[in-house]
């Protein structure tokens, strides 16, 4: 058999302190924006309108920052979670420098944990991930980890890391691009009146909307962003399966949420740091999306009184509307519909003085 192909590497493969650079760069254009507003509807004004985001101080409509996120995430899933079980969280992610259709993406990604499974069959892989545009500046740094199936079940266990990661990210790390500038910020094209000062810590947005998830949607939506993860294209070997079928990719899931958080939240423009991130339940073609957010903490910028930081929590549930916010119940455990557990900072201006 030819060694010319690549399978991926097992739980095994991984060494503390590895780093991978990972394959196949990747040109953000038009038609990646077209297409991914085709897959979710999405609407925030400043990546929908050149002319909305110029007058706040970007050069044109940055790509939708999810977007970012799942082109450098793409990247690095032949090395990283090719044979992966299940991606199991997030953390520690920043966003950088805005991306642009033209900006040319490339991700990196260093082993920063390991940890072998009880059964022996498995292991979890903590990795930091960075992508940069073509001028290397920083367009993403975030963390997860994995749950990757060994190929030689008799390999030695390695020396367990867990990394120390942050709950969240500092108020003082957060990212705000340069030269932005809030004083011809239209809340009537942007959606809403709300503004940062009218949002409170504890207040929870239904937001109303939701989204049925088409086969060739999500199969789409995962080739857009070239990852390559077994469990979500080969049904004749999902078919043998956990659930049976393939199951839909977890960032796909993010998107949707983020995009239905639109209704309510329209003044978000912009997502700046992932906190925490749980796939709580595999979701499938056929299930349809809601999402309701909780406002998690409100934070004033440092030397900026023209806008502020919301930290959220954004929860999807499928097949179940979210009027009554379904979450944890009394000892922990998750609703039995809820998919998605995520938590992340978004900008939004502020009232002027």
């Amino acid at each position: 058999m030819s060694d010319k192909t690549r399978p991926g590497n097992f739980f095994e493969d991984f060494r503390l302190g590895q780093r991978i650079v990972h394959a196949t760069p990747r040109t953000a254009t038009e038609g990646d924006v077209a297409l991914y507003t085709a897959l979710y509807g999405t609407r925030f004004a400043v990546n929908s309108s050149a002319p909305f985001a110029e007058s706040i101080g970007f050069p044109r409509a940055p790509v939708d920052d999810m977007l970012a996120f799942h082109l450098v995430f793409g990247k690095t899933v032949p090395d990283v979670s090719l044979n992966a079980i299940a991606n199991l969280g997030y953390a520690a992610g920043r966003f950088g420098a805005p991306l642009y259709p033209g900006d040319t993406v490339t991700s990196t990604s260093t082993v920063i944990g390991l940890k072998q499974n009880k059964d022996g069959k498995t292991g979890v892989v903590h990795v930091r991930s960075i992508g940069v545009n073509q001028r290397q500046e920083m367009v993403l740094d975030y963390c997860r980890w994995v749950m990757v199936r060994k190929k030689d079940l008799a390999a030695p266990a390695p020396e367990p890391v867990a990394p120390d990661l942050p709950d969240a990210v500092d108020v003082a790390d957060l990212p705000v691009p340069a030269g932005l500038h809030f004083e011809r910020y239209d809340d009537e094209l942007a959606g809403s009146a709300h503004r940062w000062d009218d949002y409170q810590v504890g207040e929870r947005i239904d937001h109303v909307d939701a989204m049925t998830i088409e086969e060739a949607e999500h199969m789409m939506a995962t080739r857009l962003y070239q990852n390559t993860a077994k469990v979500h294209f080969n049904q004749h070997t999902e078919k043998d399966g956990r659930f049976g079928r393939r199951i839909i990719y977890g960032g796909h899931i993010i998107s949707l949420a983020r995009s239905l958080s639109f209704n309510g939240l329209a003044n978000a423009f912009k997502v700046v740091a992932i906190n925490g991130g749980r796939h709580v339940a595999p979701t499938f073609a056929g299930d349809t999306i809601y999402a309701w957010s909780e406002v998690l903490g409100k934070m004033a910028l440092p030397g900026r009184s023209d806008v502020g930081a919301l930290r959220l929590r954004t929860v999807a549930a499928k097949d179940r509307a979210c009027t009554d916010f379904p979450f944890k119940d009394a000892q922990g455990a998750y609703d039995p519909a809820v998919v998605l557990d995520f938590d992340y900072t978004v900008l939004m201006p502020r009232r002027a003085a």
